[in-house]
């Protein structure tokens, strides 16, 4: 495929992020400041046609070249909406992911009701952590099934149209779920009182008495958790956060005064926020590379990026805060927003964890797979 076509398929996406970047930015100061879920800027994400870019092409998504092409569309627009507010991009990341999942396990039937739904501007999320003894499928009367049980951490709770949740029936492995999301008389958001990520209303949503059939069901049990896809996946959030990052880098540039300028050791420190930022730029890229060829080592290099953007972020806000001073902590100032979305973002389950099973695979042999290997 000529390079002009495939250029072309990542431009269109990635200039409709960038022209709404600055709106999503001034929506998401308003959000941070009184807390609720952000359905302008959800609006102005549909309105720019970028819920449907990546869904399933039987539901109206986007042409791409190719897979690779759509990944590297994907990656930059991830990072455009992370920029703009960590918060949206995560909730759009969650909305990608379900698109994902209806694209690879969705029936014909699903994927044209999603289609309906998306015309209609309706997002998503994927739901799969839960409190114990976690979200389950009984038996209901009269030989119907029922969900028993409710997600935690719940992105978007209360607002999103449609989520798309992990449920365990008796036997066998884990299922994907197609339920409404949008039942305010389900959702409790009253604990997510947090420093930063405060629009995603990350709360509780109860799902118990929700049925179950055969066209709420997406995929067989256990699709949800085959790797390569389940592990590498971890890239999507990752460019998010890399959006973060990259913003607060600009930022951080933009505050330096007259006296920082000239100040050799203050140059020292951005040019380590330069050398962090784009090191996680190249690591995140590389992430969706293998992403997009399905690569058996994929898991590993997620497990790794996401330690190294972590530590990319921390560094930044650490060395921000040091070039900027006071004013990287005081309310209103943009860079103070971006820090408290980081600050909470980075922190993913079982980082240490994560590490540890990339050093096994790297371990066992050169997962760069390069011509010139380490060893």
């Amino acid at each position: 495929m000529p390079f002009s076509r495939a250029q072309a398929d990542i431009d269109g996406p990635v200039a409709r992020a960038a022209a709404i970047a600055a709106r999503l930015a001034a929506f998401g100061a308003r959000y941070d400041a009184a807390p609720v879920f952000p359905v302008e800027s959800m609006r102005c994400l549909a309105a720019a046609g970028l819920h449907r870019d990546f869904a399933p092409p039987a539901s109206g998504g986007g042409s791409f070249a190719d897979v690779t092409t759509r990944h590297f569309a994907l990656l930059d627009v991830l990072r455009i909406i992370g920029r703009a507010d960590l918060s949206i991009g995560r909730l759009y990341e969650g909305h990608v992911n379900a698109m994902a999942l209806f694209d690879w396990y969705g029936s014909p039937e699903q994927q044209a009701w999603l289609g309906r739904e998306l015309q209609a501007g309706s997002f998503y999320g994927v739901w799969a952590t839960e409190p114990q003894p976690g979200l389950r499928i009984e038996p209901g009367d009269n030989g119907a099934r029922m969900l028993v049980g409710g997600k935690s951490f719940a992105s978007g709770a209360g607002g999103l149209a449609h989520a798309i949740v992990t449920a365990q029936m008796a036997g066998r492995d884990r299922q994907l779920v197609i339920v409404a999301a949008d039942d305010a008389s389900r959702a409790d958001v009253s604990q997510w009182r947090v420093r930063g990520m405060r629009a995603t209303t990350s709360g509780f949503y109860d799902l118990t008495g929700i049925r179950v059939d055969p066209a709420t069901l997406l995929g067989l049990p256990g699709d949800y958790d085959r790797d390569p896809r389940f592990t590498t996946g971890a890239w999507r959030f990752t460019a998010v956060q890399l959006g973060g990052i990259e913003a607060l880098l600009s930022e951080t540039r933009l505050a330096m005064s007259e006296a920082a300028l000239g100040e050799p050791l203050q140059r020292a420190k951005f040019a380590d926020c330069v050398a962090a930022t784009r090191t996680a730029y190249m690591w995140v890229r590389e992430c969706a590379l293998r992403a997009a060829r399905d690569d058996a080592d994929g898991p590993a290099f997620a497990q790794l990026t996401r330690g190294i953007v972590e530590r990319a972020g921390l560094d930044v806000m650490e060395l921000a805060a040091r070039i900027v001073g006071t004013r990287s902590a005081m309310d209103g100032q943009r860079i103070d927003k971006i820090i408290r979305d980081l600050s909470l973002y980075l922190r993913q389950a079982g980082p240490d964890h994560a590490r540890d099973e990339a050093a096994k695979v790297w371990l066992d042999h050169d997962a760069w797979g390069d011509e010139d290997a380490l060893w």
